[in-house]
């Protein structure tokens, strides 16, 4: 794997895990596609660091059993006038 996406994927995950950011927050900050930010924490994360591995999968298990809430949230937004 070419250093530039080492690096990118810890930094990407640390990112994940400090912030609670989910895959498209991740991948706007870092100006790469949700699915590059996918596959860098699914796939090549648990080979580089099984322990920071497990602590994203936490973060993004959890951002989706949220992720009702904030689309809920959002609706009633848009139809409320306040988005």
């Amino acid at each position: 794997m070419k250093d530039y996406i080492w690096e990118r994927v810890l930094e990407v995950s640390n990112h994940i895990v400090t912030h609670g950011a989910t895959v498209r927050d991740a991948a706007r900050v870092f100006d790469v596609s949700k699915s590059t930010v996918h596959k860098d924490v699914t796939e090549r994360l648990p080979r580089m660091n099984p322990a920071l591995a497990k602590e994203v999968k936490a973060v993004l298990e959890r951002n989706k059993a949220e992720r009702h809430l904030r689309g809920g949230e959002a609706t009633r937004r848009k139809y409320k006038g306040d988005g």
